[in-house]
C-alpha cells in the first residue's frame, strides 16, 4: 500500500498538466485556424501524443467545451450587460461591437455560436446553455431596441450570423496589415441597422443555410 501511492501521484499530476496543455493548445488552435483543426495539430502544439488527447477528451465536444468555457461565459454576459444598459440602442451596439471584438481574436468562436453538438456531457451541455441564455438576451436586445424606434423594422436576429460572417473575412483578410480594420466595418453595418435607413431590404436566408455557409467558410463538411 504505501509503495503504491508514491507512483500514483505523479500520474495525476501529469494527467492535470496534460489536459491543461491540451486545453492551451486547443484555444491557440481554433483560434487561428477554426473548429476543425486536426487532433495531431493539436497534440504537437501541446507536446503530447494524439492519443493523449482522445483519452482526455473523448470528442472534439469535450475539446470545444473546456477550450470556449471561458469566451463563451463571456458571450453570455456581454448580452446580459447590455440588456442592463438604459439606452437600447447603446446597449444593442455596445453587444454587437463587443462580439465583433471577441471573434476578432478568433477563428472559431463564430463558428461556434452555430454549432450543433451531439455529444452528452457536463460540459458541453453548460457551454449549449451559455450559448442558447446569450441567444435568447440578443433577441431580447434586438426587441427593445425597435421597440425604442431605434433598430430598423426588418432587422433580424440571425442577421447577426451574416455580419460575423463577414467580418471573419476582414478579419482574415487584414490580420497581417490593418488588425483593426473589422472596427471600421462594424461601424458601417451599425449605421446602417440604423431605424433612419429606411430602404428596404430583402428577406434574410434561412437559418439553416447560414449555417451551412459558416461551416463551409470554416471548412467543415
Amino acid at each position: 500500500m504505501t509503495t503504491s501511492r508514491p507512483r500514483d501521484r505523479p500520474l495525476r499530476t501529469d494527467a492535470a498538466r496534460n489536459r491543461t496543455a491540451i486545453v492551451v493548445a486547443a484555444q491557440g488552435a481554433f483560434a487561428e485556424c477554426g473548429l476543425q483543426v486536426p487532433f495531431d495539430e493539436i497534440a504537437r502544439r501541446a507536446g503530447v501524443g494524439e492519443a493523449t488527447v482522445h483519452r482526455r477528451f473523448g470528442d472534439r465536444a469535450s475539446l470545444i467545451a473546456a477550450a470556449f468555457s471561458d469566451k463563451m461565459a463571456g458571450y453570455a454576459e456581454a448580452a446580459a450587460q447590455a440588456l442592463a444598459d438604459p439606452d437600447p440602442w447603446e446597449g444593442f451596439c455596445g453587444y454587437v461591437r463587443r462580439v465583433c471584438a471577441m471573434q476578432s481574436g478568433d477563428r472559431g468562436f463564430a463558428d461556434l455560436l452555430t454549432l450543433t453538438f451531439a455529444a452528452s456531457d457536463p460540459a458541453v451541455d453548460e457551454l449549449e446553455h451559455r450559448r442558447n441564455r446569450g441567444f435568447r438576451d440578443w433577441v431580447a436586445l434586438v426587441r427593445r431596441a425597435k421597440t425604442a424606434g431605434r433598430l430598423r423594422r426588418d432587422f433580424h436576429p440571425d442577421d447577426l450570423i451574416v455580419l460575423l460572417m463577414a467580418n471573419a473575412g476582414v478579419v482574415a483578410a487584414t490580420a497581417t496589415t490593418a488588425p483593426d480594420a473589422w472596427r471600421r466595418h462594424v461601424e458601417y453595418m451599425l449605421q446602417a441597422f440604423a431605424a433612419d435607413n429606411l430602404q428596404p431590404l430583402p428577406a434574410p436566408p434561412a437559418r439553416t443555410a447560414l449555417v451551412d455557409a459558416m461551416r463551409r467558410t470554416q471548412g467543415s463538411p
